[in-house]
């Protein structure tokens, strides 16, 4: 007996790790599939929105208004990706708790994974992505440096942000419905203060501190960075930029679960 306890309290420890992996891989399988059942065209539907986005920002600020940006093809489809990623993960996110009533309602179910399942969702859409991004770098004659390995860490950090605010706007969402409205509003205001299909550089500097302080702005900017001048991100920016989202998770996490033994009852 003395030999067996050991092990057994071993295999649950393992049990404890590998639970959350599984059920993550679960139920984003299910979301994946629940998403695009019976659609012809499938998981191509997530490039559709930010190809044509593409198209008609290429035509108004590159033929109609040019901005006269070198690669815009390039610079607007890598904006363009991270913020969709963002938007749509937020956005979605808001709904998380509530759109899984009959999850919620299981006992024991931890309720902290549905919005991971969401943002990471939207994460499998952006790396599908990523390679004909990588057909508008090599055509515009773009390649790709040693840089590149950054752009794991620029990854993860985003994930860990949009998460951050995916706890907050799913657990006011229980309560307050308006959320989702709310939300949908000043993402629209937060797009356009976003240098997607502009240069950051255009804004004024009398704006600029005020600018910048859109961490989205840092974010959008580093991945430029790295994939179409082979540079390096700035490395205060990212600096503050990591220590908000840590700060922002643990606030947001917090937040959730402190909320997540009333969801059962709001729901």
């Amino acid at each position: 007996m003395m030999v067996i306890k050991p092990v057994l309290s071993r295999n649950k420890y393992i049990e404890r790790l590998v639970y959350p992996r599984d059920l993550l891989r679960e139920l984003v399988g299910r979301d994946m599939k629940l998403r695009y059942k019976r659609s012809v065209l499938g998981i191509v539907w997530s490039l559709i929105n930010p190809l044509a986005q593409l198209v008609v920002f290429s035509f108004v600020f590159g033929l109609v208004l040019p901005l006269n940006i070198p690669n815009y093809a390039s610079f607007v489809f890598a904006g363009l990706l991270v913020w969709t990623w963002f938007q749509l993960s937020l956005f979605q996110a808001t709904g998380a708790i509530v759109d899984n009533r009959d999850l919620i309602r299981r006992p024991g179910f931890p309720a902290a994974v549905l919005p991971i399942v969401t943002v990471s969702t939207h994460f499998v859409h952006f790396v599908l992505a990523l390679p004909i991004l990588l057909v508008f770098l090599w055509f515009e004659g773009n390649l790709l440096t040693a840089t590149v390995l950054v752009l794991p860490l620029l990854i993860a950090l985003q994930f860990l942000f949009t998460l951050s605010l995916s706890y907050i706007v799913a657990t006011w969402h229980v309560s307050f419905r308006d959320t989702q409205h709310l939300l949908g509003i000043a993402l629209l205001l937060v797009f356009y203060l976003t240098p997607i299909f502009y240069d950051a550089s255009f804004v004024p500097d009398v704006y600029r501190p005020i600018y910048n302080l859109n961490p989205m702005v840092q974010l959008v900017s580093a991945y430029r960075a790295v994939l179409l001048h082979g540079e390096l991100p700035a490395v205060k920016p990212m600096l503050t930029i990591g220590l908000f989202t840590l700060l922002l998770l643990f606030t947001g996490y917090r937040l959730f679960i402190h909320a997540s033994y009333r969801f059962v009852e709001e729901l």
